[in-house]
């Protein structure tokens, strides 16, 4: 049934390009960026009860955070997508048992967060509101959440930030909206149109967002986890970003998949956090 809806969906698209390449390259894009999933769960709002709530503001959208007091160095936790802050329930409980001072945020069109849309940069401006209450001293980010605290450590460059570690992060954003393409099977005309469409709404080509390029302009030491068998992101994704991020360390696992929920991987982060 998915199969036939996604079939349906890049069919539907594919006949509006006959139309106006452009409009039909506008209604793919809003597709791409509304997430299905990632609402809270009553067992997701039950864990975060745990926390202290609050919403902050960007540009008049919630951001929800959740912050667990702690005593040692702050750390923010980044969710990737169709996510919330609950995904690090695991880990929040192994960083408050070692005193640490842990916040969360919910993305845009996530979890209790405002916006109906998604998208990297528009994560990148939540991260820096948080950041600029807390002042992390490390960042986790999952997913596309380790590529918005690339993207907004790169442009706001955050002194509080020492530390950050990338979970399963991608690294060329083109790599993602062709695989976005490749799904819904659209023609040339709704690709070529994206392409516009992306450079007329954030003012730069889909290949100008990238992860291991913006590493480069990073000073805080990072550490990199990803598993070879990632079906969502590649390994080799992994591998650019460490090459080009200056002072980083990555980590291989095997049989953990992109979420990386394993009690081993929360071991790695402790002993890089206690470095």
């Amino acid at each position: 049934m998915k199969k036939i809806i996604i079939k349906l969906i890049g069919s539907y698209i594919n006949l509006l390009s006959y139309f106006s390449g452009y409009y039909a390259a506008n209604k793919a894009l809003h597709i791409f960026s509304k997430p299905r999933k990632g609402e809270l769960k009553p067992w997701h709002k039950e864990f975060l009860k745990s926390a202290k709530q609050e919403f902050l503001k960007y540009e008049g959208l919630n951001i929800a955070t959740y912050h667990w007091q702690g005593n040692k160095a702050t750390i923010l936790l980044v969710h990737g997508w169709e996510s919330n802050s609950a995904r690090w329930k695991n880990k929040v409980k192994d960083f408050i048992a070692e005193d640490f001072n842990v916040i969360a945020l919910d993305a845009p069109a996530h979890g209790a967060s405002g916006s109906e849309l998604f998208n990297a940069l528009l994560y990148s401006e939540f991260i820096n509101v948080v950041a600029k209450k807390y002042n992390p001293e490390v960042i986790i980010g999952h997913s596309v959440g380790g590529m918005a605290s690339v993207f907004f450590q790169q442009k706001y460059q955050l002194k509080s930030l020492k530390k950050l570690v990338l979970l399963g992060a991608p690294s060329e954003f083109e790599n993602i909206l062709k695989n976005y393409i490749k799904l819904l099977g659209y023609n040339k005309k709704v690709e070529k149109n994206l392409n516009k469409v992306i450079l007329k709404k954030f003012g730069a080509e889909p290949s100008d967002f990238s992860t291991s390029k913006f590493s480069r302009d990073i000073d805080a030491e990072a550490l990199i986890i990803h598993d070879v068998k990632d079906m969502i992101i590649p390994f080799s994704d992994a591998k650019r970003i460490n090459k080009n991020f200056k002072n980083s360390t990555l980590i291989s696992t095997k049989g953990f998949g992109h979420s990386l929920k394993d009690t081993s991987v929360t071991k790695n982060i402790l002993e890089f956090l206690d470095k």
